[in-house]
């Protein structure tokens, strides 16, 4: 570029990104007045658009990156009706569909705060008090969990991320070679294994495969009829491991499968661990904060004997968007999975005290301040409160199982922690076996495609065995049981519908 230092504007320097004060001002308030009237209008709004892929992408275009730029308030006014106007809203209190929380509106403040002050929560020295607001948070976690605070733990992106970060740590713990320096062709006599229900979630595959196991490591173990690990055939899969000369490491328990809400008999599962000294993960995303309700099951309670535990602050703690946990008991296992000392870096911290660097304990260097959110949010609710909300989100679960129980045209199958699953069943439906079991499943998946467009609210979708189940799931605080006692007369008006048009 041939530009001269009049043109680049050195000695008064305005950059295109720059704002006044008083034009950040203005258009700040602007959207956060047309912020609090979206949240009010939540329950009025579809929750849905119902519009299609191409739809959405006709509303941009296919323009080229702009020449020149526009000014910020045309931009902050387009973003927000495309926004407001084409979403799916996981605030609104009939989105009852993936493990997508009811996001807190204190967390838009503290995401905004955050991205102003934008520290980078890598080392101490760059970010003191993000660094200390974060290990302050990760605490205040594993004691809502009942998990020992003096542990170690660092915040993600989500569960595939906290789950990863448990299996390194677990791989670098448990491989019997030097796996950091020689990688998996350390040892190539042997093979890594890892263990865990078929319910488990589809992180354990991503992570096998990343991390140079390949998916032929997973012993995948039937559950039970009660929907749990099956401890027997997993003890008799691990000797027979032993005797093949393979090396097994590692358990994965589950604290709320994604599908249904099931949890292993994790008491068991830390058991089995001790006696075959291996590492006891659980991934507890989205069921582990259910663990500090006063009248929480023993299997899950059992998450506090586990080496490491997952768990999503963007779940049961109702935090924006991206908000990942992995809490490991032993601090120092994390420092020997992920530390390293490059001359370019130079963080350490004057004064008093060791800084804690999060680069020497997780995957990333440069890290955002998710914590922020989760902290302001620990602090506005509290204990009481989140107990508060958890279990209402549960026995909200429950009444829909009952009103589904009661309602002629329900079929109901699970019901466990917050997720509710169930089937549209024509009472005068007289197919057979296997005829009828494919129309059902044809009915009930063309049902939940009707509803998301529909906007009126928004499931998803399980299958247990053979049957195809509509899922409702809450973690959404802002459901009452009017949105409840609506459901069963929304679901059964819609399968009318297709059932009268399919058989036609």
């Amino acid at each position: 570029m041939n530009l001269d230092k009049a043109e680049l504007g050195l000695r008064d320097r305005k950059a295109p990104l720059e704002m006044s004060a008083n034009e950040f001002r203005s258009i700040g308030h602007k959207l956060v007045d047309e912020i609090a009237d979206f949240l009010i209008s939540l329950p009025d709004r579809r929750v849905s658009p119902g519009e299609s892929p191409n739809e959405v992408r006709d509303l941009l275009g296919t323009n080229s990156l702009p020449e020149i730029g526009v000014s910020p308030e045309y931009i902050i006014e387009d973003a927000t009706k495309l926004l407001f106007d084409h979403s799916v809203f996981n605030g609104h209190p009939r989105f009852m569909g993936y493990i997508t929380a009811s996001a807190a509106p204190i967390g838009a403040l503290a995401d905004m705060l955050a991205s102003t002050v934008n520290p980078n929560v890598g080392a101490w020295t760059i970010s003191p008090i993000a660094s200390e607001i974060e290990a302050e948070t990760v605490r205040w976690i594993a004691e809502l969990l009942g998990y020992p605070s003096n542990c170690g733990g660092i915040l993600g992106s989500g569960g595939n991320t906290a789950n990863f970060i448990g299996f390194l740590v677990a791989r670098r713990a448990k491989s019997n070679w030097e796996v950091r320096q020689r990688g998996m062709s350390g040892s190539s006599s042997q093979s890594l294994r890892v263990y865990c229900s078929s319910e488990t979630h589809t992180w354990i595959q991503k992570a096998t495969d990343q991390y140079g196991l390949g998916t032929d490591s997973i012993r995948w173990i039937p559950m039970t009829d009660q929907l749990k690990m099956d401890t027997e055939i997993l003890e008799k899969t691990i000797e027979q491991d032993k005797e093949n000369g393979d090396v097994p490491f590692l358990v994965v328990g589950t604290a709320g499968s994604t599908a249904l809400g099931s949890i292993d008999d994790l008491p068991r599962l830390a058991e089995i661990c001790r006696e075959h000294d291996l590492w006891f993960h659980v991934d507890a995303a989205y069921g582990g904060f259910a663990a500090a309700l006063p009248d929480a099951p023993q299997d899950l309670l059992g998450l506090r004997e586990a080496d490491s535990v997952a768990i999503d602050p963007h779940k049961w703690l109702y935090s924006a968007l991206e908000a990942g946990c992995i809490l490991v008991r032993d601090p120092q296992a994390m420092v020997d999975t992920f530390s390293y000392h490059p001359s370019y870096y130079k963080f350490d911290a004057s004064g008093e005290g060791l800084p804690l660097n999060y680069y020497e304990i997780g995957p990333q260097n440069s890290r955002g301040f998710r914590a922020l959110k989760v902290w302001m949010g620990l602090r506005q609710a509290g204990r009481e409160g989140y107990i508060r909300m958890i279990a209402a989100d549960i026995r909200l679960a429950q009444i829909l199982n009952q009103l589904v129980e009661e309602a002629k045209d329900l079929e109901a199958y699970t019901c466990s922690l917050s997720i509710t699953t169930f089937r549209y069943v024509p009472s005068d439906l007289n197919l057979q076996n296997d005829e009828r079991e494919a129309y059902l499943n044809q009915l009930n998946s063309e049902l939940l495609t009707e509803l998301q467009d529909g906007g009126e609210a928004y499931l998803s979708n399980a299958v247990l065995g053979d049957k195809y189940l509509l899922r409702s799931c809450i973690v959404n605080f802002r459901t009452s049981l009017e949105d409840i006692e609506a459901l069963p007369g929304i679901i059964t008006r819609i399968g009318k519908e297709i059932d009268k048009r399919l058989r036609s």
